[in-house]
């Protein structure tokens, strides 16, 4: 048997970091067992279906090293098999028509509320004679059409994850709505645990692997199998990930959206390792810090954790850095070109380039933090207080009095670390002024602040591109 394992998102919002998750724990089984991963746009949702969130869903997974191995397909187009099988369960007296109306069954289920029970559906409809139901439709009701789900009925199934999973009937709300509501003799658009069934039998998917969320549609789904008479899935329900207060994370925590880390500068590389280690840990003597590449021989449900995963941003963070700081000077450029283009930022040569990131990147956490620490290099910089502290002694403006003639003797080009050293000691001694001092003032006047990248560097980098001087200059 090859292993088929498939991505089902919903084209209603962009890729979800819990969806790229499964897509990861999806991708990594199948590649484990030589098998395939496919690709589905649930699309059945019209009104808030749109294509642009299926691009930001495909560029998601292009993002993250994420490929599908057959095209996706698109649950829409297959709206005549989800009828049919829904007209089968009909004929065979398994799914019948609900005519019930909204305020029945509000009335319902707070007369349910109001005697402290659970709200479920009353399978009042099951049995509809022929005259109740002519008359039903006399009244032009609309309905809806209802699986049969027997209370007394054990739903079993040995979860890869969590292990051997019972569910009774009766905890599953009633006989269950699998198409919406029409008139009569026609089939409305069938719904959710319908199609996926019918769906995943379809692309022949063997194991099923999701969010712990979809437990009860498990349970569901399996009854539909067995109606339908279709190969039942392997099933394995991965823990939710969960905020640093253990609570489910939402949109309402702010980031969790894939191209929402894209923009804030985390790497690719950096997000599918993390995503990976929300839920799963690699054996003994394996290091966190991988690449899924070289990973995923290594997976295993074995290893996935019942317990929620908490998002750590301390530990996504740490991963970001090891990847920007294991990055060649070269790669980290073709990053940052983006961005330096999107402030109009343009680099005199690629040495030049080169040396900027060579300084730049060992305290780098994100990659955006590569154009803060390179806008003093292509704008002039706002002066901090300390900086402003610093220029204002005596000794550092002395000390630019007599550096500025020194340094019109120097060809800004041939400037070197070699030179910048010397000048700095020189003056210092020649001045009695404290080494130390010079070096604040220098970084003050080139940087507007006491903090920053190692100054010797910068200052000749600044120098090769005739950015020093007017600044040394303007504080005199």
């Amino acid at each position: 048997m090859t292993v088929r394992v498939r991505l089902a998102p919903s084209p209603t919002g962009t890729l979800h970091l819990g969806t790229a998750r499964t897509a990861l724990f999806n991708w990594l089984y199948a590649k484990k067992e030589g098998g395939k991963f496919l690709l589905r746009i649930e699309d059945t949702d019209k009104e808030r279906s749109k294509q642009e969130y299926v691009q930001n869903i495909f560029e998601g997974l292009n993002w993250l090293g994420i490929s599908w191995d057959e095209d996706p397909v698109i649950q829409s187009r297959n709206i005549n098999q989800h009828k049919n099988a829904i007209q089968k369960l009909l004929d065979k007296g398994l799914a019948y028509r609900c005519y019930a109306t909204e305020t029945e069954l509000e009335e319902m289920r707070m007369s349910q509320k109001n005697q402290g029970q659970a709200p479920r559906y009353d399978n009042r409809h099951r049995n509809l004679s022929k005259k109740e139901e002519s008359t039903f439709i006399e009244q032009e009701r609309d309905s809806v059409i209802r699986f049969i789900i027997n209370d007394d009925e054990l739903i079993k199934w040995n979860d890869l994850i969590r292990g051997p999973m019972v569910w009774r009937g009766k905890d599953l709300g009633g006989d269950m709505v699998i198409s919406r509501r029409a008139i009569s003799n026609v089939i409305g658009d069938p719904l959710y645990n319908l199609v996926v069934v019918i769906d995943d039998s379809g692309m022949e998917i063997t194991h099923v692997i999701r969010g712990e969320d979809h437990l009860a549609n498990t349970a569901k789904q399996i009854l539909l199998y067995k109606a339908l008479e279709l190969d039942i899935p392997k099933f394995a329900h991965t823990p939710l990930i969960l905020n640093p207060e253990g609570k489910k994370l939402s949109k309402r925590d702010g980031v969790t959206s894939i191209s929402d880390f894209k923009e804030l500068g985390y790497t690719s590389q950096a997000m599918a390792n993390y995503m990976t280690l929300l839920g799963w840990s690699p054996p003994d003597g394996i290091e966190e810090r991988f690449e899924i590449n070289t990973i995923f021989n290594l997976f295993g449900f074995e290893r996935v954790n019942k317990a929620g995963a908490k998002f750590d941003w301390d530990k996504l963070n740490w991963l970001n850095a090891q990847v920007i700081h294991e990055m060649s000077p070269e790669l980290l450029l073709e990053s940052l070109i983006p961005l330096y283009k999107e402030k109009g930022w343009q680099i005199p040569n690629q040495k030049w380039a080169i040396e900027l990131i060579k300084l730049i990147s060992p305290s780098m956490t994100l990659l955006k933090d590569g154009i803060e620490q390179s806008q003093p290099f292509f704008e002039e910089p706002q002066i901090a207080e300390d900086g402003a502290n610093q220029l204002k002694l005596e000794d550092a403006n002395l000390f630019l009095k007599h550096l500025i003639p020194e340094l019109e003797k120097i060809n800004a080009i041939d400037f070197n670390n070699e030179k910048a050293s010397y000048l700095i000691n020189n003056l210092s001694k020649n001045l009695n002024i404290k080494k130390g001092i010079a070096m604040k003032t220098l970084r003050a006047c080139l940087l507007g602040t006491l903090k920053g990248p190692d100054l010797i560097t910068t200052w000749v980098l600044l120098s090769n591109i005739g950015k020093d001087r007017s600044r040394f200059r303007r504080f005199i």
